[in-house]
């Protein structure tokens, strides 16, 4: 197989793949013609940014046998044209680097598929779960990850803000952080929320307000109404608030 894209989730895959059996027969940057790409290989995994996807798939000359795909959350297969066998395999994984990259696309790993059935070969060679997103919800299931991992760590960076004039450090959030990622885990959103809007508390909400600058509160705000969301959908659901501070 070969990669166009050498970036962080294009090193990622090879490393990953490599380890799972497969032959890398190169990595293509931007500087490389990508016409006989798939040439005398059995895939063409496209890791470009997504406004380059088009663009690269329409300038590999098409093989019959070989199948091309990206790792897009967004994009459908029709970013694929002309190519017979096309597939996509974006991984809900955040990717820092392409070393811990390639340790987290082979650690049961969730993969959105779609496409040649050759996706979900090299998912299930990862050990990973596999599941489709109809082509017209991609857009909607990339926003949700997105919330899930960048606005988590732009979350963590309001926490930062907020907790370092108080003269504490982030790590010492960060455990309570996980404890609530696991109750959501375990519980679902609505039944594992705590704290002041969970019990009706909002006189703590103000004062909470009252001691934040005014740059930080747009986003408590609108987290605030987002939890009082689930407080709503608990009570429809019959579940009492918990006490839990």
């Amino acid at each position: 197989m070969r990669i166009i894209g050498p970036g962080r989730v294009g090193l990622s895959f090879a490393s990953a793949l490599s380890a799972a059996g497969w032959r890398v027969a190169g990595i293509l940057g931007r500087d490389d013609d990508p016409r006989s790409a798939a040439a005398g290989v059995d895939l063409v995994l496209v890791t470009t940014p997504d406004d380059a996807i088009r663009r690269t798939a329409a300038l590999i000359e098409p093989v019959a046998s070989t199948v091309i795909a990206h790792t897009s959350g967004t994009h459908t297969l029709d970013t694929l044209e002309p190519h017979a066998r096309r597939a996509s395999l974006h991984p809900l994984a955040s990717i820092p680097d392409p070393s811990v990259g390639a340790d987290r696309l082979r650690d049961r790993c969730a993969f959105a598929v779609d496409g040649d059935a050759l996706a979900t070969e090299i998912v299930a060679a990862f050990g990973g779960r596999p599941f489709h997103v109809p082509a017209g919800q991609r857009v909607r299931y990339h926003a949700a990850a997105c919330v899930a991992s960048n606005h988590l760590v732009a979350l963590l960076g309001q926490v930062e803000r907020i907790a370092e004039v108080a003269g504490v450090p982030l790590d010492a959030y960060l455990d309570l952080a996980a404890q609530t990622l696991e109750n959501v885990r375990r519980l679902g959103p609505a039944a594992a929320l705590t704290g002041p809007v969970a019990r009706g508390d909002w006189a703590t909400v103000a004062r909470h307000l009252d001691a934040l600058p005014l740059d930080e509160h747009a986003a408590y705000r609108a987290l605030a109404d987002q939890a009082d969301r689930l407080v709503a959908d608990r009570e429809a659901a019959g579940d009492d608030a918990s006490e839990v501070a």
